[in-house]
């Protein structure tokens, strides 16, 4: 009896691991890797998922910031996509959100450059 709470505890485990997992990478698509699992193995000699993670890519796409937003939009999305997310998917998350800010401000300074440009043409 001991032994079967112990296996639906981790049968119950697994199942949450993993749809944990699978919601960051359904989510991250091109950026994000399969999900990778720690097992345990129970006393019915099963192995059960009790942890998990998936990498996600969260770096700048170089020289274009409009892509860096679209693509931390969706790191973020899927940092956040679990019913749970853990505090390391938080962090992920907020660096995310760093960099999107970061990419924003380069965009506003490129178009407000540009503008500049413009009105200097038409003064020549």
């Amino acid at each position: 009896e001991e032994e079967q709470a112990q296996v639906d505890e981790l049968k119950a485990r697994d199942r949450e691991v993993r749809a944990h997992e699978q919601a960051h990478a359904a989510v991250g698509g091109q950026y994000a890797g399969a999900p990778s699992y720690t097992f345990q193995t129970g006393p019915d000699n099963q192995r059960y998922a009790v942890g998990g993670e998936v990498a996600i890519d969260v770096s700048p796409v170089e020289g274009d910031p409009e892509a860096t937003i679209d693509k931390m939009s969706v790191v973020i999305a899927a940092a956040l996509a679990p019913a749970e997310p853990s505090p390391q998917d938080r962090k992920v998350a907020a660096l995310a959100q760093s960099q999107l800010a970061q990419a924003m401000a380069e965009l506003m300074s490129q178009r407000a450059e540009a503008r500049n440009a413009a009105s200097y043409d038409k003064t020549l």
